[in-house]
């Protein structure tokens, strides 16, 4: 049975820094994209950042490039997303998902990701 498991959110003023990390139990990801997305308050779901199954690619939403980094790593079965200079508007609830397909390339779709976590809070103050 596949599990992922979201950890790191909470409280943290503008300009401050969060380190996301997932975990996922069950069958090995090693193949497969991965990707966060967050959710805010009475909107869409976004993609925010994702990484190919080898990590050398990846690719992030304009809104967050320059200040995030995502990393995985195959042998731990995790994916961490580094937020650096948070703002107000990255509060949301964050997701981690994987790919169910092995891929090059990272799919920004939310409707593509078949796995998903139960998310983590992130609420950044001004």
């Amino acid at each position: 049975q596949v599990q992922l498991v979201e950890s790191g959110g909470g409280l943290v003023q503008a300009g401050g820094s969060l380190r996301l990390s997932c975990a996922a139990s069950g069958p090995t990801f090693s193949r497969n994209a991965m990707a966060w997305f967050r959710q805010a308050p009475e909107r869409e779901r976004e993609f925010v950042a994702g990484i190919n199954w080898s990590g050398q690619t990846t690719d992030y939403a304009d809104s967050v490039k320059g200040r995030f980094t995502i990393s995985r790593d195959n042998a731990k079965n995790t994916v961490d997303l580094q937020m650096n200079s948070l703002r107000p508007e990255d509060t949301a609830v964050y997701y981690c998902a994987v790919h169910p397909s092995p891929l090059d390339w990272i799919p920004r779709s939310r409707y593509v990701y078949k796995f998903w976590g139960q998310g983590t809070h992130v609420t950044v103050s001004s």
